[in-house]
């Protein structure tokens, strides 16, 4: 349990035009992505605060340039209003210890299995999402109540200059675990801006 997170944040999602209406009209939910090489574990991901790298993000996969299990023909970024509930907050100090932890698990469990630990590689994060995933199978075994989120930095991108510790693609993700967090939808404002390929509907 996180003790200083805020209770609610704005997130932002990258998928396909014709997937983010149907969300926003009602005709379907978003699905969690249960891909080996997503860092934070099986979830429904967002970008907090920062609807200008869910667009750009949206368009590196209509562009084939990310790791994407579906498809993006028309980029789109819906928002959303999520409660983070029950949430690793990986910002917070008090979570390293749990990290470290589940890694300790992994490592025991993987040995007297006689199986090689997963390695992160490039955009590949198996190893993270191994340990997130331990971390709630061990949280179910041991009766400890289930994340609904989880929340942390991702640095990302080259240098903003030289010798700089800042990314130009530094940001935070959210996972939603428990997609009841999620309070509702709706499309951002300026939409000129965020989704620029939306009047594309309207053409005959």
């Amino acid at each position: 349990m996180a003790f200083h997170h805020p209770l609610q944040v704005f997130g932002f999602h990258s998928c396909d035009r014709e997937v983010g209406l149907a969300i926003l009209n009602g005709e379907m939910d978003l699905n969690a992505s249960n891909n080996a090489w997503d860092w934070l574990g099986g979830g429904i991901y967002f970008w907090e605060q920062n609807p200008g790298r869910a667009l750009s993000y949206a368009e590196e996969c209509a562009e084939k340039k990310q790791y994407f299990a579906g498809e993006i023909k028309t980029p789109f970024v819906l928002g959303a209003i999520i409660n983070l509930g029950n949430c690793l907050n990986l910002l917070e100090a008090e979570s390293a210890p749990v990290l470290e932890s589940a890694h300790d698990g992994l490592v025991q469990t993987t040995a007297k299995a006689e199986l090689k630990m997963p390695v992160n590689k490039n955009a590949n994060r198996a190893l993270d999402c191994a340990v997130i995933q331990y971390l709630h199978q061990s949280n179910i075994d041991n009766a400890i109540p289930a994340y609904d989120t989880i929340r942390s930095s991702f640095d990302e991108g080259e240098k903003v200059y030289a010798g700089s510790v800042f990314t130009k693609r530094l940001h935070i993700e959210v996972c939603v675990i428990n997609p009841a967090m999620i309070l509702g939808y709706y499309l951002p404002r300026p939409i000129k801006r965020y989704n620029p390929y939306l009047r594309a509907i309207h053409k005959v």
